[in-house]
């Protein structure tokens, strides 16, 4: 099992230094790859390009790129870039968002996410092959049949065209899309005791195209709060918590509510989202269960996250992204460093070995190389 580190997307309380810093830190410390989020603030393109520039060996990956955000050759055409010029550490994590942002921010209605979503990594994989990009979907028609456009290629060749790409996916469906079309799952509220039915899902996906989990890159984003006690850890999870579970969607449709329903916090998860939907923040976050926090985070002393961080990877996780609950930029890059002291001590070997050796290896590491 890898590990990795998911950043986020830049807030009031946060700055583009302190996430370099953090990635920095993670690149010295032997983290494999950083992820970097985005909403309806900072876009993660950016930011990657922005720490890819300041790194050389940390593989540096979306956690998302917004699907309504971009046509599927912008993101081809981004994605191209920075793996190029970041000598072949990008890796491309898309999602479909969610109705209200995605109506409400980039104005694109959330009418059959699995279709956009099929057709549009089917072209995002056509432009990296450098193929002419064609397509009569429903969704995107390339080029348009009334007007003077053509068909095109990529324009230039970019260091790989095969550039892993990941699913965000949470319901059932999206997991078996996952599998069947994508390289690896990003995964949110990943609890090692409720992992299986999920990975069931992708394993669907993976069977229909004749292919099994080896190589399926499954990376839970996991908050992480080293402390003496477990439950005071766990008040630095629980906003968050309370956040996605009662107001990230709709009382009809938020995918993190249907998910903690579906691990067995129904009752729970009713009362948060009541709780958040009218406004009563506060109760609403002391209504999310310790068990949930408990069983989707790494939280308490060293040794005890260092025993769950192997639940974890025995529950078929393959790269663990750390998501730090630091209250300023020293705090996080203290957090992060016993967060690698458990991994270390859990029996897991961080990739501290020379860029030229190990992961970077063969083909791959040769291009990164020449790219430089």
């Amino acid at each position: 099992m890898k590990l990795g580190l998911s950043l986020g997307y830049q807030t009031p309380w946060s700055t583009p230094a302190d996430h370099l810093a953090l990635a920095q830190e993670a690149e010295r410390l032997g983290v494999s790859v950083v992820w970097v989020a985005e909403a309806y603030g900072s876009d993660s393109p950016s930011m990657l390009a922005w720490i890819a520039g300041q790194t050389s060996r940390i593989d540096i990956g979306s956690a998302v790129m917004q699907i309504p955000a971009r046509t599927p050759a912008a993101t081809a055409m981004t994605a191209a870039t920075i793996d190029t010029f970041s000598g072949g550490r990008f890796r491309l994590g898309l999602g479909v968002s969610g109705p209200q942002v995605s109506e409400g921010w980039h104005g694109v209605r959330f009418d059959k996410p699995l279709a956009r979503t099929r057709e549009y990594v089917r072209i995002v994989r056509q432009a990296l092959a450098r193929e002419i990009v064609t397509s009569d979907s429903e969704f995107y028609r390339l080029p348009l049949p009334d007007g003077p456009g053509k068909a095109l290629k990529l324009g230039f060749h970019p260091l790989r065209a095969d550039i892993p790409i990941y699913l965000a996916a949470v319901g059932p469906r999206n997991l078996e899309l996952a599998g069947e079309i994508a390289d690896g799952w990003l995964a949110v509220f990943f609890s090692p005791q409720h992992a299986a039915q999920q990975l069931d899902r992708i394993t669907a996906g993976r069977a229909k195209v004749g292919k099994d989990l080896t190589g399926f890159d499954v990376v839970p984003a996991v908050p992480v709060v080293v402390g003496d006690d477990v439950a005071e850890c766990a008040e630095l999870v629980r906003w968050y918590a309370a956040l996605y579970i009662g107001g990230m969607g709709s009382r009809e449709q938020n995918f993190y509510n249907q998910l903690a329903v579906r691990m067995g916090f129904g009752d729970a998860a009713r009362e948060v989202q009541d709780l958040y939907l009218a406004k009563r923040h506060q109760e609403a976050a002391a209504a999310v269960p310790l068990e949930f926090i408990d069983a989707t985070s790494l939280l308490g002393p060293v040794d005890r996250i260092a025993a769950r961080m192997r639940d974890f990877a025995a529950a078929g996780v393959t790269t663990l992204s750390l998501t730090l609950f630091g209250l300023d930029r020293e705090t996080s890059l203290a957090q992060l460093r016993a967060a690698v002291q458990a991994y270390e001590r859990a029996g897991f070997a961080p990739d501290r070995d020379d860029p030229e050796s190990s992961d970077h290896d063969g083909p791959a590491g040769t291009e990164r190389e020449a790219a430089r």
